[in-house]
């Protein structure tokens, strides 16, 4: 069966290649990962929607309900069964897993990415945790994009970008928003944009538009109506707002990272549920808006409802003057809730948090200006849809993604300026103290990341792996020099390893240093490769960085470095002129128009 179905496929290929061009191909494959990847969406957003409504649906507002207490354990604890027995892979990070396709894995993602991120953070986010489903839509996306192009046998630079198109189609189909889809994937996932990739994103964000569109008509996710134009005289407080925002991004990303590195030293996986579990209970029972993405809680301030049905469902319900303290202590609990939430064996992303804590963050702020008599009165509408822009911009290190986002999410076109002005502000504070973004900072803490700067990124693409050589004749250090010119007889090399038994590595013979005696046949039985060979300057990992490799060749003046495993056995030697011809046959392939 199998047989018969790569016959099929072969035969296809053929076909396809004498009457479909190459780019042609591409264009019609795109449009395929946009369909695909908004049906993805479509079935995410409903099945969240259905889980949700058939727990909370009859619950009473004007009173507390224990369920919070148990539906987020119960969410975590069925999400982690399916990961540990059906999946059986991490499909946690959903965006940072993309990075490091892109960066390291050539493009390949599992086939299992385009289903199982789609049925974990379904359950996940169903039941409470307090995470969004954009980052498994994003997985689910590129995972289609990256199987459907390595079935068809595309080149590595196609497969990378079809997992673009598949990210951009996630995010324009799940938000119905194709710019903020193409500016996602140009930002976040750093690919970068030229003409020959420009049209196949584009048409996978409009295609995925197009199809969330017809499935779930044409309003925006979230409905904003304008009551206060922009008046240029608040500006200032729109700057101050992304100052502020920009601290509550860095708040954010530390605080998640800390958390998932203190998880990180539990290896029972039941012990992280029932700590991550417990914790998520107690905060969503005593803040319910935490509960699931938190899209309810934006749409009712960015439409001016009333801010106490903020405090619906919970111990605070009824005490109006505490709103402000509550929403406080919603944005210092929100991070511990959206890290636990995954930490504990959930699935979910950073896409909902980022944007509940923008709203909640803004319209806390105009708030307070609000109660000052001395500020000029500012429209907490306006401003909770600045800050949701503004920590976008700051917790992903894209501004133009916040902007645009939230300018298709609500409609609110006419403030493109405000929008601008906040985000730029967030992102400019938020680069003082942070290089990369919260998906990034995980890689480039293992020199794994991709970035903009062609030089570094063809570098993060090419492993040691790519370039060592193995074709060296070993030696032993007790073989004498009658030996030993035997070996150099055979070879046109003029390095030889010497290495034990073991086969490590214990010095490097050089043929320079042997030329003046290597035919005394007086002397072959007088020294040993032994007292010839000479020390190891420097060994290099397999697992090296080749940023950190051409770093040691530039410190040690080097041309050939020998590489070990990483249990100390000689593999083989690396060479400058090896890495320099990789080297520009990634970057021809990397820039290539």
């Amino acid at each position: 069966m199998e047989a018969k179905k790569e016959g099929l496929l072969s035969r296809f290929i053929a076909w396809r290649e004498k009457h479909i061009s190459h780019n042609q191909f591409v264009l019609i494959l795109s449009f395929v990962v946009g369909v695909l990847s908004a049906l993805a969406a479509y079935a995410l957003k409903h099945l969240i929607h259905f889980i949700q409504h058939l727990l909370t649906g009859d619950f009473d507002p004007h009173s507390f309900n224990w369920l919070y207490l148990v539906y987020p354990v119960i969410g975590i604890f069925i999400t982690g069964l399916f990961i540990r027995n059906i999946v059986r892979d991490d499909i946690s990070h959903g965006v940072t897993k993309v990075l490091y396709a892109i960066s390291c894995r050539k493009g390949m993602i599992r086939s299992h990415n385009t289903w199982s991120s789609l049925i974990a953070s379904g359950i996940t986010i169903g039941f409470g945790g307090s995470v969004g489903a954009e980052s498994p839509i994003v997985m689910t996306g590129s995972a289609i994009g990256s199987n459907l192009g390595r079935l068809f046998r595309m080149e590595k630079k196609v497969v990378m970008l079809l997992i673009g198109c598949g990210a951009a189609g996630a995010v324009s189909g799940i938000f119905k928003a194709p710019i903020a889809g193409l500016v996602f994937t140009v930002e976040v996932l750093m690919l970068d944009l030229t003409m020959s990739s420009l049209l196949p994103l584009l048409i996978s964000s409009v295609t995925a538009a197009t199809i969330s569109y017809i499935l779930m008509g044409t309003d925006a996710m979230f409905e904003f109506h304008m009551e206060d134009a922009f008046n240029m005289a608040r500006v200032p407080y729109v700057i101050l707002l992304g100052m502020v925002c920009g601290f509550v991004s860095l708040y954010f990303t530390h605080v998640t990272t800390a958390i998932e590195k203190q998880f990180k030293k539990l290896t029972n996986p039941y012990y992280k549920l029932l700590i991550g579990g417990g914790i998520l209970s107690v905060l969503i029972f005593l803040f319910p808006p935490l509960y699931g993405e938190g899209y309810e809680t934006i749409h009712q301030l960015i439409n001016g409802m009333s801010e106490n049905i903020i405090l619906d469902n919970s111990l605070f319900y009824g005490h109006a003057r505490f709103l402000l303290l509550y929403m406080f202590l919603i944005i210092l609990f929100k991070a511990f809730a959206s890290t636990v939430t995954n930490c504990g064996g959930g699935c979910g992303g950073i896409f909902a948090p980022s944007l509940f804590l923008g709203c909640i963050s803004g319209y806390l702020f105009a708030s307070i200006c609000n109660m000052l008599d001395w500020v000029i009165p500012v429209s907490d509408k306006n401003f909770a849809l600045f800050g949701m822009a503004a920590l976008m911009s700051g917790v992903f290190h894209a501004p133009l993604t916040g902007v645009f986002l939230i300018a298709e999410l609500t409609g609110g076109y006419s403030l493109f300026l405000p929008l601008m002005i906040v985000s730029v502000s967030s992102y400019l504070t938020v680069k003082i103290f942070d290089k990369n973004n919260i998906y990034a900072i995980r890689l480039a803490q293992r020199g794994e990341l991709i970035t903009h700067h062609k030089d570094q990124a063809v570098l993060t693409i090419l492993k040691v792996s790519d370039v060592i050589e193995k074709n060296f004749m070993k030696l032993s250090p007790d073989m004498d020099l009658g030996d030993l010119t035997a070996v150099v007889a055979k070879t046109k090399r003029n390095i030889f390893p010497v290495v034990d038994a073991g086969n490590r590595l214990v010095g490097i013979l050089y043929l320079d240093d042997i030329r003046h005696i290597m035919f005394r046949q007086e002397l072959y039985h007088r020294y040993s490769v032994a007292s010839l060979m000479r020390d190891v300057p420097v060994r290099l990992s397999i697992e090296e960085p080749m940023e950190a490799v051409m770093r040691i060749f530039e410190e040690t003046g080097a041309w050939n470095l020998p590489v070990e495993d990483v249990t100390g056995e000689y593999i083989g030697f690396i060479s400058k002129s090896a890495i320099f011809t990789a080297y520009r046959k990634t970057l021809l392939e990397f820039t290539s128009d």
